[in-house]
């Protein structure tokens, strides 16, 4: 289940990004920071139902976070992960 909140549900901690995530972003005109808001308000994006709900486990048991996102026109894909 996707909770989808605007409360964030878990810390971000050390956040960094790929030269070609920064590209992405930039080329399709996304903001950063709102994916990761989304990320950690529990929108999991497109991530399958297996994974949102080992995502939704993870908030609590503290194992890893996974999140996709379809960005632009050519919904070119943006993952986003938390470990532990």
């Amino acid at each position: 289940m996707n909770r989808k909140t605007s409360v964030p549900l878990f810390s971000l901690g050390r956040t960094v990004a790929t030269t070609g995530a920064l590209a992405l972003l930039d080329r399709t005109g996304t903001y950063g920071t709102n994916l990761l808001n989304r990320h950690q308000g529990g929108d999991w994006g497109i991530v399958c139902p297996a994974d949102a709900k080992l995502n939704d486990n993870a908030i609590t048991d503290g194992t890893r976070i996974v999140s996709a996102y379809e960005l632009g026109v050519r919904r070119e894909l943006l993952w986003i992960g938390a470990a532990p």
